[in-house]
């Protein structure tokens, strides 16, 4: 990448993202702690509007477990009860994936959210305007259109947690009484014209859902949470969407377009930080790159294993097809996966979405690398592509913090492995420990006959939308084919339990 020719940039708007704007200060915050704490004390500061965007929201979590920190209540929904009766200009609008609550577990209406409907200026509502199996994952906060949050974090149960990611924390505890594991994740903040533009995306989101349109803030205003400090200053964002087809809206896809740009321009470092390992485009531009004799080495960062067994059996199978694939193309050794631990040794679950190419682009967002974050559900991403030599020592300390905090040592550690080893994967052998807190190998696993057919039929991870009829008749050819005689009794019985799960979905339209 070169700061000489636009067209040799990454970040381009109208391809790779939606559009650039400006931002006087970006951070990028690193686990819930900080960003409830600092989304908690930027709301504060609201006088007109606040949009909160999510896949999920539990207005029962508690933003500063531990702390009283002023004469503002603590828990998400009486919180912004709170501010509204404080602030008589001010008004909420929330909007929430409407099938949330069937991966969560969590209330249909909380009674917070119940109580939450009869304050005249909070606005909640669940958005079903999406193609059927597809979902809303944008996760944007927005506070007077002067500071926004965009990245991969819900303000909903088992997110806090801080950058120790202590064994058993009481302050994990979830609102029934029981205590969350570890969990790592991360956003960004930003101010000046980038906020604005995110203003534009949740707007667009609202309007989708509801038919109307949102209110501006009236004055410009300068705000920026307490105890955050921005990393970059005066730099363009781009500003990247994934958006399905659906009902005559034409596909988005800027942040397929965006992660496929930058893994092209890669020279010497692909750092990858997310939930998943299961999109086919991205796995097969890191197959293209590893089989280079001088392409860059990639390092990926994922949880040892996805949440529950629905889960495991689609996209943890999906990780496995992916990761044999890899380990073919990588004739150069310059591919590893990692997962975390903590000091205890307890897997810790990667639920950060980051990107950073060398010391020239870092995107951090809601988007998986999975299939569905490039063309079925709606993500938003943040990216910055390096002008000059301050954005690129940025860039560089923002990853050596994260591998710092991932293998329990300074930033100047990770610095200095560096140096000496020359890669970055080197640095990470030379510092990891095989006891307490590190990052540790992920291993390889054999899949079954059945579970490598699944996993090829992108059944539980589409890369677009499709009829459930069309999808599910997929499913079925794909094991028939895939599978020995006999399986065929398990086949049919796992079609026939989906073909009713359909039929009765689409009874109850």
């Amino acid at each position: 990448m070169t700061d000489t020719a636009e067209s040799g940039r990454v970040v381009r708007a109208g391809e790779t993202c939606w559009r650039t704007a400006r931002a006087d200060r970006l951070g990028v915050i690193v686990d819930a702690a900080d960003y409830f704490a600092a989304a908690r004390a930027a709301m504060l500061q609201a006088d007109e509007t606040i949009v909160l965007i999510g896949w999920d929201f539990d207005l029962r979590i508690r933003l500063a477990p531990g702390k009283d920190l002023d004469d503002a209540p603590n828990e998400l929904g009486p919180f912004l009860k709170y501010l509204v009766r404080r602030k008589p200009r001010l008004r909420i609008f929330i909007l929430k994936w409407d099938m949330a609550v069937l991966f969560t577990g969590n209330q249909l209406l909380p009674i917070f959210a119940l109580d939450l409907k009869s304050v005249a200026r909070i606005r909640l509502r669940f958005d079903s305007k999406h193609p059927w199996g597809a979902a809303h994952h944008q996760k944007i906060a927005v506070i007077d259109d002067a500071l926004a949050f965009c990245g991969g974090i819900d303000m909903t149960v088992d997110r806090w947690d801080t950058r120790e990611h202590a064994p058993h924390d009481e302050r994990r505890r979830r609102p029934d009484g029981s205590v969350a594991g570890p969990w790592h994740d991360a956003t960004t903040v930003v101010d000046g014209a980038a906020a604005q533009a995110l203003g534009e995306v949740a707007r667009a989101r609202w309007k989708a859902a509801t038919g109307r349109r949102l209110p501006w803030s009236r004055v410009p205003r300068r705000i920026w949470p307490e105890g955050i400090e921005p990393q970059l200053f005066d730099v363009d964002v781009g500003i990247a969407r994934t958006m399905p087809k659906f009902r005559g809206r034409p596909p988005i896809s800027e942040i397929e377009k965006l992660y496929l740009a930058a893994i092209k321009a890669a020279q010497r470092s692909i750092y990858l930080e997310s939930q998943y390992f299961a999109s086919a485009s991205i796995c097969d531009a890191l197959e293209a790159r590893l089989a280079e004799p001088d392409g860059p080495e990639v390092v990926v960062i994922n949880p040892l294993s996805t949440e529950g067994w629905l889960e495991q059996e689609t996209m943890g199978v999906s990780r496995d097809l992916r990761l044999a694939s890899v380990t073919r193309a990588d004739r150069n050794d310059r591919f590893r996966i990692y997962y975390p631990v903590n000091a205890a040794g307890e897997p810790i679950y990667v639920h950060a979405k980051i990107l950073v190419v060398d010391d020239d682009l870092i995107r951090v967002g809601s988007s998986n690398v999975n299939n569905r974050s490039m063309g079925f559900d709606t993500e938003c991403d943040l990216a910055v592509e390096a002008r000059g030599p301050a954005e690129r020592t940025a860039i560089t300390a923002l990853r050596n913090d994260l591998l710092a905090e991932h293998l329990d040592v300074r930033p100047a550690d990770i610095r200095e492995a560096l140096n000496r080893t020359g890669s970055l994967r080197g640095a990470i052998e030379a510092l990891r420990r095989t006891e307490g807190r590190s990052l540790r190998p992920i291993p390889r696993r054999e899949m079954t006959p059945m579970e490598e057919a699944v996993a090829r039929t992108h059944f539980a991870n589409p890369e677009r939308p499709a009829d459930p009829e069309a999808r599910l008749e997929h499913l079925a050819k794909g094991l028939v084919l895939s599978v020995p005689p006999e399986a065929w009794v398990a086949v049919g019985v796992a079609t026939t339990a989906a073909a009713f799960y359909f039929y009765r979905r689409r009874k109850k339209r």
